[in-house]
């Protein structure tokens, strides 16, 4: 391995001529530039085009199994320190685990803890992240300390004590979105380093001309039959995502329930899953489907902290079993928080409700707001006397879910609506109608083009628009009720595919009239691209909503 590594040059304020201490299990891309004192810890890498420059702040410590990704810079002011976790003084310490992502800048005195996770292009000046923290995309960090755990949504601003304690916390798939970027990099390193080396990589390629010789000579005949029934039965992504969950330390649960008892979320669980062997979980989960068809059974994760991730539905009564990609992807499984688009991968099952409702569920219990809803026949909606549903007190998206949908099939032909309540300032946050009298199910921005969306619907009240649903007038007559901020953002077709979504600014009316034209003026500039609306709790500094309100 060629590391461009060079001592730190005297200066002024430093004649040490310190070099980098990069441990043998590190990997170093030979494009980066690493220079004076630097520890690079066990089973690191550093991708390619990095810039780790320890010559006027420093020293640099960069911890065990951490990522430094294409185009990262590492710099510090010569003044600059932080403790680091051994208890010396640093101008920049990265603690183990952790994920710098592409473009991002990382400038001391600055300190980032252990397991986080920073995204694309943000940056962390003067400041200490601390362990566990999800850092988004475009984000800026200065003079301010993030306790543990904390999530930074993208393009946020954080420079106030004040901001940073009232982040939310990480979700669980925020976490371990994170984990599997690490994972995904510890292959990378091991494959750049057997690259290099011809003793490892001859076999490789010695494999690969031999690969359709070696497909059918090294599989026993059981293997063949284990193989042929899986795939008859579960699909290759069940599959892989049970694969994915034991590689990753989870327990394996199963629940089943019939088709009267799944609207009102009453789950049994199968026998219990405690094998840590691919083939014996499979025996297992395949068991469970066939002791309880005619069943949903649903498939998920257990962490060490007993808590859920990777709930998904894999049969329905009418015995179909789950093989779609959507099922499970790797990693995209997570990239429904990551990338902003609001796919619930596998996540939450529905069988009447929108992607965007699922996900409005979804953003509202991760924010600890409650949820309730209420219904209304045609003749009261003009007076606006709406009723309550059962109360909803569950706090899983999948139970909420089956409630919601208990609430709209009992009240067929009528108006359905769904709150969302910030208990703690008892106010709504939400109110988006989810059914109409003709029975069909609605979304706020899911509408087709020549829809919903621009059906030219008048709002309750005075104020009309010939672009916006009614739907989205109420969401807007919401949010300005609410004293919450508004601004938009917008995405082309290629780009919705990475969450790479673009601030047309914040609307800054007060009058909803005024709110309503400036939407409006957004959505006939971006024609042809996504268009979505976001609500911001100024006090919380934390998004209530995006709902997406235009597409190509």
């Amino acid at each position: 391995m060629v590391v461009r590594s060079t001592a730190a040059p005297p200066t002024p304020w430093s004649r040490s001529l310190a070099e980098p201490d990069i441990h043998q299990t590190a990997f170093v891309h030979s494009s980066c530039n690493l220079i004076g004192d630097v520890h690079l810890g066990q089973n690191v890498i550093i991708a390619p085009g990095t810039s780790i420059r320890a010559d006027e702040g420093t020293p640099f410590f960069i911890g065990e199994n951490t990522n430094i990704q294409d185009g990262v810079v590492i710099h510090g002011l010569e003044q600059g320190r932080v403790i680091g976790d051994d208890g010396k003084n640093y101008s920049v310490w990265v603690g183990k685990d952790a994920s710098i992502t592409h473009m991002a800048l990382i400038h001391g005195p600055a300190y980032v803890g252990e397991s986080c996770f920073i995204g694309f292009r943000s940056t962390v000046f003067n400041a200490r992240v601390g362990a566990g923290c999800i850092v988004m995309m475009h984000a800026l960090i200065q003079d301010v300390e993030i306790p543990p755990g904390k999530y930074v949504a993208s393009g946020s601003i954080i420079t106030t004590q004040q901001q940073a304690d009232r982040l939310p916390d990480v979700q669980a798939q925020d976490q371990q979105f994170a984990h599997h970027v690490v994972g995904i990099n510890q292959a990378l390193r091991a494959g750049y380093r057997c690259a290099e080396d011809l003793k490892c990589i001859a076999p490789i390629r010695d494999d690969l001309n031999l690969s359709w010789v070696k497909s059918y000579t090294s599989i026993t005949v059981d293997e063949l039959e284990r193989s042929s029934e899986v795939a008859s039965k579960l699909g290759a992504e069940i599959v892989d995502q049970v694969r994915y969950l034991l590689n990753q330390g989870f327990k394996i649960g199963t629940e089943h329930v019939d088709q009267r008892r799944f609207r009102t979320g009453s789950w049994q669980s199968c026998q219990p899953i405690e094998t840590r062997s691919l083939g014996e979980a499979i025996a297992a989960l395949e068991s469970c489907l066939i002791d309880h068809s005619g069943e949903y059974v649903r498939l998920f994760g257990i962490d060490n902290g007993r808590k859920r991730v990777l709930e998904t539905i894999i049969q329905r009564p009418d015995g179909v079993v789950a093989t779609s990609i959507s099922s499970f992807k790797t990693p995209a499984a997570y990239y429904s928080s990551y990338n902003g688009n609001g796919n619930a991968n596998g996540a939450v099952a529905s069988g009447s409700l929108s992607a965007e409702t699922v996900n409005q569920i979804r953003q509202l219990l991760a924010n600890g707001y409650k949820i309730g809803t209420e219904h209304v026949d045609e003749r009261r909606f003009r007076t606006g006397t709406w009723q309550s549903c059962n109360p909803i007190e569950a706090t899983s998206a999948n139970d909420v879910v089956a409630a919601l949908e208990e609430c709209i099939t009992s009240h067929q032909g009528e108006y359905v609506r769904l709150i969302g309540i910030d208990s703690k300032a008892k106010r709504r946050v939400l109110e988006a109608i989810i059914q109409r009298p003709n029975g069909q199910v609605v979304s706020s921005g899911s509408a087709k083009t020549s829809g919903a969306l621009y059906s030219g619907a008048t709002a309750t009240g005075t104020t009309t628009s010939t672009r916006l649903s009614a739907e989205v007038v109420d969401q807007l007559k919401q949010l300005l009720t609410s004293g919450f901020k508004i601004s938009v953002e917008h995405v082309d077709q290629r780009r919705f595919r990475t969450g790479t979504w673009a601030s047309c600014g914040q609307i800054q009316a007060t009058s909803e009239r005024d709110a309503i034209a400036a939407l409006e003026a957004v959505i006939s500039e971006y024609a042809g691209e996504y268009v979505r609306l976001i609500g911001i709790d100024p006090a919380a500094k934390r998004r209530v909503l995006e709902a997406i309100i235009q597409r190509p």
